[in-house]
């Protein structure tokens, strides 16, 4: 059995500011790297073979001090971990849409990443990751709407997954040829 626990990073600047990050490459902020050892320190009482992050450096940061906290000296970065990228709309908050684009904003070719590329690299991926580590556990650093999309993809009862909180933690086994969610979203470590 294959478990895997996915991780959004933690905080930045741009989070709090309510602007799309998307591809844009925005660091953790002072918060963010609060959140990222506090989690490691929530996983120090596991067992983690491998860690893999997104290339982006929120996700980075998020994994090397995880990473560090555990012990694990390798963080593998693969690209298709990357957020949904974002287009037009990347730097820019929900008002600053409407007043440019208007409501129907989401309708429009923003140059917005498609969900099917999203949950076609995702599920590469994972696909990749049983094959090459089975019967590991594994922890990914990512991106909220990449989790909630490949999360809807995985599993498809959870559809609409809700959006993911910052150093959340997600916890999947892959079992029976089948995905099965043992934990969701959670950031009791920042209680």
């Amino acid at each position: 059995m294959t478990q895997i626990a996915i991780i959004r990073h933690g905080t930045t600047s741009w989070n709090k500011a309510g602007k799309l990050q998307g591809h844009s490459d925005i660091p953790l902020d002072e918060e963010g790297v609060q959140q990222a050892i506090k989690l490691g320190q929530r996983l120090t009482g596991e067992t983690w073979d491998l860690v893999y992050s997104s290339h982006l450096i929120r996700a980075r940061q998020t994994a090397a001090i995880i990473a560090q906290e555990l012990g694990i000296e390798t963080v593998t970065e693969d690209r298709r971990l990357g957020e949904a990228g974002g287009g037009l709309i990347e730097g820019t908050t929900e008002e600053e849409r409407v007043s440019k684009w208007g409501t129907s904003w989401k309708l429009l070719d923003l140059g917005m990443e498609k969900n099917a590329s999203v949950v076609a690299r995702g599920r590469s991926f994972m696909q990749d990751l049983l094959t090459e580590n089975s019967g590991k556990k594994i922890l990914l650093i990512s991106h909220g709407s990449f989790i909630r999309q490949l999360l809807d993809a995985l599993l498809p009862a959870m559809h609409p997954t809700p959006a993911m909180k910052n150093t959340s933690i997600t916890r999947l086994q892959f079992s029976d040829e089948n995905w099965h969610c043992e934990l969701f979203n959670c950031v009791r470590h920042l209680e």
